[in-house]
């Protein structure tokens, strides 16, 4: 799979998310590390989302794994806590911010 094509995948997955109601800026960089690598941000601001494929500076944290964690943790396959735990997952920033990412992924349609 190429980057562009996992790309589009989240994008369509992060952008079915209900984030109506959250009020808090939350900004997350991911970079995909391996087969299919490249950089992508998810931002919630002012009840809206944005998944755009561009590094995000003003980010609260950043996110390191293979786009087969991402897909896992998305996918509910995988604990984003047991992975960091396990080294799959690398997190930079704001660690409360960055446990917020599992509401963000329960509120997209399945």
């Amino acid at each position: 799979m190429t980057y562009a094509e996992y790309f589009a995948n989240v994008k369509r997955d992060f952008m079915e998310a209900d984030v109506s109601d959250i009020k808090e800026h939350l900004a997350y960089q991911f970079n995909i590390i391996g087969e299919a690598s490249g950089i992508f941000y998810v931002e919630v601001k002012d009840g809206k989302l944005s998944v755009e494929p561009y590094e995000y500076y003003d980010r609260d944290a950043m996110f390191t794994a293979t786009a087969k964690t991402f897909t896992d943790i998305v996918e509910g396959k995988l604990d984003p806590v047991f992975a960091f735990t396990v080294q799959k997952l690398k997190v930079e920033g704001n660690f409360d911010k960055a446990l917020k990412l599992n509401e963000l992924i329960k509120r997209r349609k399945k």
